[in-house]
């Protein structure tokens, strides 16, 4: 399995799903998230999250799994909405490697 390949697949089916492109919603459970708006996707994500950490709390390995694919999906698809290209976030983590989470942290802007 190439994860670049995976990510970039995705990544053009979810542009495909956005109205722009011709989403249809009655067909394509992505394209009923944008056509719902942000508050659709992002109520996901919460979700999503929530069920990773009672996955996580219950040491379920493959719902770990399961739910950490699901938390993934639909932040990609956030990002694809927001037009946030997954290679800006990966570079964003090669910046931070090789320094403290404490150090990288305590640089970022107070807001």
């Amino acid at each position: 399995m190439n994860a670049d390949l995976v990510l970039t697949e995705l990544m053009a089916v979810l542009a495909s799903r956005l109205p722009k492109a011709g989403g249809d919603p009655d067909s394509s459970y992505v394209a009923k998230l944008y056509a719902k708006g942000p508050d659709a996707f992002l109520k996901k994500i919460g979700e999503e999250a929530t069920e990773l950490v009672m996955a996580a709390k219950d040491q379920n390995h493959q719902a770990i799994v399961n739910e950490t694919a699901d938390l993934w999906f639909h932040t990609l698809v956030a990002l694809n909405y927001y037009d946030v290209n997954p290679k800006e976030i990966f570079a964003e983590l090669a910046k931070r490697q090789g320094i403290s989470g404490l150090v990288e942290k305590a640089s970022r802007p107070q807001s």
